[in-house]
C-alpha cells in the first residue's frame, strides 16, 4: 500500500496572514457570503476602461460606473491584458503609467468583466472566464461534510481554513472517522480550493490519513484522489462533482468504520502475549525499541492485561512525547499497524 506525505496544507499555513484565517466553517461561510453579496460584475468593452491617475496612485475608470482602486492582483491582471511588465509599470509615475495603458490596452469590442467590491477592483477578466463563488462551495461543505473539522491549530496560529483577496483553501478531517484499510488505521480528510478572481482552479483532494502534525503535513496518506477544473463555461458543474466526491468519501468512511469497530472490539479482547516477556518480543518484532516497548508494557499492565488495544493506546500516548514530527508520525503508524493482529 503506497503512502504519501501531503504538504498542500503546510504551504497554506506558512503563507497566510492572520486576517485570512477562520476558526470554523460558520465564520468562513459568513465571510464568503459577504464577499459574494457585496461584489458586482461590470461588463464593459476594453475601450471603456481608462486609467485615472492622480499625484499618488493610479485608479481604473470603468465606463460610466466611476473610478475604482486596484489591488495588487487586479493591477497585475490589467498589466497582463495590456501585455506590459507589472514590475516596469510599478516604477513609473501614475501619469506615465496611465499613458502606457492608454497605448497598450486592447481595443476590441468583446466586453471585459470587471469584478468590483465597494470602491475597489477585485479582478479583470476576458469574457471566457466563468466565476465560481467561494460561498457556493462552503455551502456544500456545511451540508455534506458535517462531521469534518479543521485539524489542530498549526504553528503561527494557522487554522486550515483560509480566505484572502485572491483565493480560498480548506483543510478538513474527520477526527472520529477512523477505519481499517489493509490492517491499518486511517481517517478521512480533504483539501478544497478555489479562486473567485482567477488565481487558481477549483479543486478537491480527498485522502485517508494516519497523522497530521502541527505544521499541517498529512503523513502516510493513502487513496489520494484529486479533481480540478478551470474557470471556464462548465465550471459550475464542479460544485456537483465536489459534492458527489465528498458523499462518496463519507459513504466509504461509514462502511469501513463498521468493520473497524469490530476490529477494535477484538483488539480489546486479544492479548499480544501471555506475559510481559512474550509481549516484549512481539513488540520488538513490530519495530519498537526495547525501552519504548517496556514503557508501553508497564502502562498496559495497569489495565490488567496486555491486550492489543491497551498496547496501541499506550504506544500512541508515548509517541506524543517524541519531539520530531516525522519520528512521531512513524511511531503512530507502527502502533496502528498492531491492530492488524486483531483483524
Amino acid at each position: 500500500m503506497a503512502k504519501a506525505h501531503l504538504t498542500g496544507a503546510r504551504d497554506e499555513l506558512f503563507r497566510r496572514a492572520p486576517d485570512e484565517r477562520f476558526p470554523d466553517l460558520q465564520a468562513l461561510g459568513d465571510h464568503c457570503l459577504k464577499d459574494k453579496s457585496e461584489s458586482r460584475d461590470r461588463w464593459h468593452p476594453p475601450r471603456s476602461l481608462a486609467p485615472d491617475p492622480d499625484d499618488a496612485r493610479l485608479r481604473l475608470a470603468v465606463g460610466t460606473d466611476g473610478a475604482f482602486e486596484m489591488n495588487d492582483w487586479s493591477f497585475g491582471q490589467l498589466c497582463h491584458l495590456a501585455k506590459v511588465s507589472k514590475e516596469t509599470v510599478n516604477r513609473l509615475t501614475p501619469g506615465t503609467a496611465a499613458a502606457v495603458f492608454r497605448e497598450t490596452l486592447p481595443a476590441g469590442t468583446k466586453p471585459l468583466q470587471v469584478l468590483t467590491r465597494g470602491d475597489a477592483v477585485r479582478s479583470v477578466h476576458a469574457a471566457s472566464y466563468t466565476r465560481l463563488y467561494n460561498a457556493d462551495l462552503v455551502a456544500v461543505l456545511r451540508e455534506f461534510a458535517v462531521d469534518f473539522r479543521p485539524p489542530q491549530p498549526g504553528l503561527d496560529g494557522g487554522t486550515g481554513l483560509y480566505c484572502g483577496e485572491q483565493d480560498m483553501f480548506c483543510f478538513l478531517i474527520d477526527p472520529a472517522g477512523w477505519a481499517e484499510i489493509d490492517g491499518e488505521a486511517f481517517a478521512p480528510g480533504f483539501f478544497l480550493w478555489n479562486s473567485e478572481v482567477g488565481k487558481r482552479s477549483v479543486g478537491l483532494q480527498t485522502f485517508w490519513w494516519q497523522a497530521v502534525c502541527q505544521n499541517h503535513i498529512v503523513w502516510d496518506a493513502v487513496e489520494v484522489e484529486e479533481f480540478a477544473r478551470k474557470h471556464t463555461a462548465n465550471v459550475h458543474d464542479a460544485v456537483a462533482e465536489i459534492r458527489r466526491r465528498i458523499e462518496a468519501l463519507v459513504a466509504r468512511r461509514d462502511a469501513r468504520r463498521d468493520g473497524f469497530a469490530a476490529v477494535i472490539r477484538k483488539a480489546m479482547q486479544t492479548t499480544l502475549g501471555a506475559d510481559a516477556d512474550e509481549t516484549l518480543k512481539q513488540l520488538g518484532k513490530a519495530g519498537f525499541t526495547r525501552a519504548l516497548a517496556n514503557e508501553a508494557i508497564e502502562i498496559a499492565r495497569q489495565q490488567g492485561r496486555f491486550t492489543i488495544f491497551a498496547l496501541v493506546d499506550a504506544l500512541t500516548r508515548l509517541a506524543g512525547r517524541i519531539a520530531n514530527a516525522g519520528d512521531r508520525a512513524e511511531a503512530d503508524a507502527k502502533a496502528a499497524r498492531l491492530l492488524a493482529l486483531a483483524a
